[in-house]
């Protein structure tokens, strides 16, 4: 994964940034972009790799040929699923499991916590087919754009499994529970334009607008707000599903208001306005985050 130079290389995934915008590409398209460890430490390099680069203001995913990603890889069986084939297995000798050991942790699950964490807006781009992870990975992506030719299938109890990649998390918030447990417990593979009605999807693009349709979108938001901005609302938006009343909310946009009103970007931001031109943000993800950031790791917000 790491070039002789220091510079980050992938095996299993395309990195490119071009005009703000970093795009990850599923780059395994002979066996439909399906999802192996590899892959799994990889995104999570490249995530950590946007993140540390205040060049990138937004990032795509999206797969090589003509799928998403075809979900775990299972070439090699169901040994896939089964944590006790490999060599630092989380059972014990009595049959039972040690969930305490990191080898027990689900390898999507540990990809969508850092998709979730990410500080820069993240837009799915689902190309073809994604099924189970490959479905599900796209759950804590921000924009979720499909193709016309893009099938999607929650499909772990057609596996024998069950949710992943905390799906069981996401899904019912962007869709509510009840088209959660349609969609999971039949395992169906739907088309598209289901999936949009049901809430899961922005757009249903003609294959060739999607990529341009994703662009769009992160340009937008690349050439016209504050980076720090983007990073804080990203994490407030998302970590406000889980607050128990409004006072939470409050106390953590008081602490926005107050560091980011006296910043250099707000300043920024309203002298372009006033003078009619694109603003130009000088505050960073890298050094500028305001010292109450991250605050959910704090025992109390005041």
């Amino acid at each position: 994964m790491s070039g002789g130079d220091g510079v980050l290389t992938f095996e299993t995934i395309l990195y490119q940034v071009e005009d703000g915008v970093a795009t990850i590409t599923l780059n395994r398209p002979d066996v439909f972009n399906a999802m192996n460890p590899l892959m799994t430490e990889e995104l999570i390099a490249a995530f950590d790799r946007a993140d540390a680069d205040d060049a990138v203001r937004a990032v795509i995913v999206t797969g090589a040929g003509k799928g998403f990603c075809g979900g775990a890889d299972l070439s090699k069986g169901a040994s896939i699923f089964d944590k006790n084939s490999r060599a630092d297995s989380p059972m014990r000798e009595d049959g039972t499991f040690d969930y305490s050991k990191e080898s027990a942790r689900d390898g999507g699950g540990r990809l969508a916590l850092r998709i979730f964490q990410s500080l820069k807006p993240v837009i799915a781009a689902v190309n073809g087919p994604a099924v189970g992870v490959g479905a599900s990975m796209i759950l804590p992506m921000d924009i979720r754009l499909a193709s016309e030719t893009a099938k999607v299938g929650f499909v772990y109890a057609r596996r024998g499994i069950v949710f992943e990649c905390c799906s069981s998390y996401f899904l019912p918030r962007i869709v509510g529970i009840s088209r959660t447990l349609e969609w999971s417990l039949s395992g169906r593979v739907m088309p598209a334009e289901e999936l949009k009605a049901g809430g899961l999807f922005r757009d249903v693009l003609p294959a060739d607008q999607l990529m341009p349709a994703a662009r769009a979108i992160a340009r937008e938001i690349a050439e016209h707000t504050s980076p720090v901005s983007v990073a804080l609302m990203r994490q407030m938006a998302w970590r406000g599903l889980s607050m128990e009343h409004p006072m939470e909310a409050h106390r953590i946009e008081s602490r926005g208001i107050c560091t980011r009103g006296k910043s250099a970007d707000a300043k920024e931001g309203v002298q372009s306005f006033l003078e009619k031109r694109p603003p130009n943000f000088p505050g960073k993800v890298s050094t500028d985050m305001p010292d109450y950031f991250p605050w959910w790791e704090e025992p109390k917000y005041f």
